[in-house]
């Protein structure tokens, strides 16, 4: 009776789960400490405009460029996009970037981006600077997403 008991406990052991210690899982990979950046400054600009100023006045010199500073998600189809813009100002000229460190990182997907616009005052004048937010390939009878807009006084 002993022997058959000794038996069944070394079959039932047999037939265990493995003990923690033998099914540890691989350590996961250390976590990416992302660090945030600051908009990318096409050369040239002497101010800089931020989401902070929606619905305020700026002052620009005259003959001076500045640049809209505004993070988007292109990566989900949502631009910005120059909606409205006095005469005095130029066009603009597009530029953008990571928002932070691991977006350059492998493997790394979507996320938000900075988008700049950046406008020389030609003149002197007064006027409303309108972006938009929203995606090109639906109509324009489809409201933005979001709106910014500042007056411009060039002086």
């Amino acid at each position: 009776m002993r022997a058959m008991l000794i038996a069944c406990a070394a079959v039932l052991a047999a037939c265990a789960p493995k003990a923690a210690e033998e099914t540890v899982s691989p350590a996961s990979p250390p976590a990416q400490h992302a660090e945030r950046l600051p908009a990318p400054t096409p050369s040239g600009v002497t101010q800089r405009i931020t989401a902070d100023d929606n619905g305020k006045t700026i002052t620009v010199p005259v003959g001076s460029t500045f640049a809209v500073q505004l993070v988007g998600v292109p990566t989900a189809g949502y631009l910005w996009g120059v909606a409205d813009k006095p005469a005095f100002l130029s066009d603009a000229q597009e530029s953008g970037g990571d928002t932070t460190t691991a977006q350059s990182q492998p493997g790394f997907t979507g996320g938000n981006h900075w988008e700049v616009f950046a406008f020389q005052a030609q003149s002197a004048g007064e006027g409303v600077l309108k972006l938009e937010q929203r995606r090109p390939w639906e109509p324009k009878t489809e409201p933005a997403t979001q709106t910014f807009s500042v007056t411009i006084r060039a002086q």
